[in-house]
C-alpha cells in the first residue's frame, strides 16, 4: 500500500486540531498547500506568523488587535455609554460585521463551564465591573451565546451587577437557541441587538 508523504501528514495533524475541521477536511487543506506555488505557500506562513508577532490583548476591552488599546477602543464615534459583553472575540467579528452595533465592548475570554474547569474568576467578569464602575457606563447588553453555559454566564453577570446602577439587557432570541453568535446571519444578529430586553431582576 502506498504511503502518504510525510509532511502531508504533518500538516494535516496540524490543520485536524482547529476548532470545526474534521480529518477529512484537514486532509483537503494539506493537500491545497502542497499544491499551490511556493509563493502562495510562503503568503500562508507569514499571515500566520504576523498573527502570532503582532497580536495583542487590548487591556481595556480584552479584544485581539495590534494596537492598546485596540482600534474599537481608541475610536471617539463610539457610544461609550453602551457596553456589549460577548464571550470570544469571534462574536464581536460577528456583531461588527452586522453593522448594527457602535458601542463598546467587553470580552470575557470564554463562559461558565464547571465540567471544563472555567468558573468566573477565569474570566474576565471583575473586570467588566470595574469598567462599568469607573466608565459611566448606563447599559451593558449581555451577548453571551444562548444555551446553557452562555445563559448560565449570563445570570452570573446579571447577580455581579445588580447592584450597580446600570441598565442590563439581553439580546432578542432572534438568535436560534444552542447555536453560536458567530454562526449567526448579520441580519439575525442586527435585529436580536435592536430587539434587545431589559433583564429584571
Amino acid at each position: 500500500m502506498a504511503r502518504r508523504s510525510e509532511s502531508i501528514d504533518r500538516l494535516t495533524d496540524e490543520f485536524a486540531k482547529m476548532p470545526g475541521i474534521g480529518r477529512r477536511t484537514a486532509s483537503r487543506l494539506a493537500y491545497y498547500v502542497q499544491s499551490v506555488s511556493r509563493e502562495e505557500a510562503e503568503k500562508l506562513v507569514d499571515a500566520v506568523q504576523a498573527v502570532k508577532a503582532k497580536s495583542l490583548t487590548c487591556s481595556v476591552c480584552y479584544n485581539v488587535a495590534e494596537t492598546d488599546p485596540c482600534p474599537i477602543c481608541s475610536d471617539a464615534g463610539r457610544d461609550r455609554a453602551t457596553l456589549c459583553v460577548i464571550e470570544l472575540v469571534r462574536d464581536l467579528a460577528a456583531i461588527e460585521a452586522s453593522g448594527s452595533y457602535r458601542g463598546l465592548y467587553h470580552v470575557l475570554g470564554g463562559r461558565i463551564a464547571p465540567l471544563d474547569g472555567v468558573y468566573p474568576e477565569n474570566l474576565t467578569i471583575a473586570q467588566l465591573l470595574r469598567r462599568v464602575t469607573k466608565e459611566g457606563v448606563k447599559e451593558v447588553i449581555i451577548a453571551t451565546n444562548p444555551d446553557t453555559e452562555g445563559d448560565s454566564t449570563a445570570n452570573a453577570i446579571v447577580e455581579k451587577l445588580a447592584p450597580l446602577r446600570v441598565a442590563v439587557t439581553v439580546l432578542a432570541r432572534g438568535v436560534p437557541a444552542g447555536s453560536h453568535l458567530e454562526h449567526a446571519a448579520g441580519n439575525t444578529l442586527a435585529g436580536a441587538i435592536r430587539g434587545r430586553q431589559p433583564v429584571t431582576r
